[in-house]
């Protein structure tokens, strides 16, 4: 499977996305480039951060396409029965990272194993604090924690339970973001001819497992929403950050009012650029209005996941055209071909200095060094 596949799956899989660029043609009053946008000349050479990645081979490919494409790199590790195990993510983290600790920073995370447990809570916060002092910058929680993981009651373990305040509180403590993967796209839960884009149909129509509309049984996309909420809300202090727009991808209006509700919540972008497009093909403006109103609280992502078994160069090639096709989209006024979503979605050209902030100064802030709390 190449990497576009797993890069656009839904969550940590991707599927694939086929994007060719549209002929240049004379700008219209929908794609025109702003003065003060950057063109496609200026991709090498500003400064640039993938907020949420997974590298998960430890050859050097990823961090020499990052260098010559002007990005830096935060590394993620999940608890992602598909990954390696959580020691190898954790061992191909270190090693990168001694590499080349200005483009390779990385993220640690937990393993539910023995939740509820005596002392489980304790090895959590232990593993965490030594993980930190080597080097991470965040720790993840992924979706098992709502859909998957279940207490001794045979009960599904959602984000709020009481166990995971004390981790959320020394995550906090130890002054680093705590990313949380929540639920799935809000396609997940309608019909296949009912979801807004091909690779969500696509992923959903070949993984009956994952697919919620089969499984009423399971949460429902407003519950596990609830619960996320309940969970910020309960931890004021902590840096959250909402993986793949919160969840919420689905609406603009809906993400800015998470946002405003919670004004120590971020989101990253990561594998739901296509739904953002798909909202601007219908609304440009207001898609553009939302990233320079909260030009403050966007981190952009890819969740491109550079895995054992991919091809070095192979690899490179890809997610160089992941990352060129959404330079395009958010800093440009060019249009391309997007056709998991059947059209020609028509660049942002959104103002350098929200460009700046979206592809960079925000990721640093957010995952700035440790900052221990009380």
């Amino acid at each position: 499977m190449s990497m576009i596949l797993r890069r656009l799956m839904t969550g940590l899989v991707a599927v694939a996305v086929s994007l060719s660029v549209a002929a240049t043609s004379p700008p219209s009053k929908t794609d025109t480039v702003v003065a003060d946008s950057y063109s496609m000349a200026d991709f090498a050479h500003v400064r640039k951060y993938d907020a949420h990645v997974h590298a998960n081979n430890a050859d050097m490919a990823f961090l020499e396409q990052a260098r010559a494409d002007g990005f830096e790199l935060l590394s993620i590790n999940v608890d992602y029965p598909d990954f390696p195990s959580l020691e190898r993510q954790h061992a191909i983290a270190l090693t990168l990272a001694a590499k080349d600790p200005r483009h390779f920073h990385w993220a640690t995370t937990f393993s539910m194993k023995g939740f509820g447990t005596p002392g489980w809570t304790e090895r959590v916060d232990a593993s965490l604090a030594r993980d930190v002092a080597k080097g991470a910058l965040a720790v993840k929680i992924w979706k098992n924690v709502g859909l998957v993981e279940k207490n001794a009651d045979g009960k599904l373990i959602m984000l709020d339970d009481p166990g995971l305040a004390p981790v959320a509180e020394q995550v906090r403590a130890l002054g680093v973001a705590l990313i949380d993967h929540q639920g799935e796209p809000r396609n997940c839960w309608l019909p296949l001819d009912q979801m807004t884009t091909d690779n969500d149909r696509e992923y959903f129509s070949k993984h009956p497992e994952y697919y919620m509309y089969l499984h009423p049984e399971q949460p429902g996309y407003e519950e596990l929403m609830r619960e996320r909420d309940r969970f910020v809300a309960a931890h004021p202090k902590l840096r959250f950050v909402g993986a793949h727009l919160a969840s919420l991808e689905y609406d603009v209006d809906r993400i800015a009012a998470f946002l405003d509700r919670f004004p120590n919540a971020t989101v990253d972008m990561a594998a739901r650029m296509s739904q953002v497009q798909y909202q601007s093909v219908r609304d440009r403006e207001k898609v553009r209005n939302f990233f320079i109103r909260y030009q403050d609280r966007v981190l952009y992502g890819t969740d491109l996941t550079f895995a054992a078994d991919a091809k070095p160069a192979e690899f490179r090639r890809e997610a160089h055209a992941v990352w060129s096709s959404d330079w395009r989209y958010l800093a440009t006024g060019e249009s391309q071909r997007v056709d998991m979503i059947h059209a020609d979605v028509p660049g942002l050209a959104l103002p350098r200095a929200v460009v700046d902030k979206i592809y960079y100064a925000n990721a640093v802030r957010v995952f700035a060094a440790p900052r221990p709390v009380d």
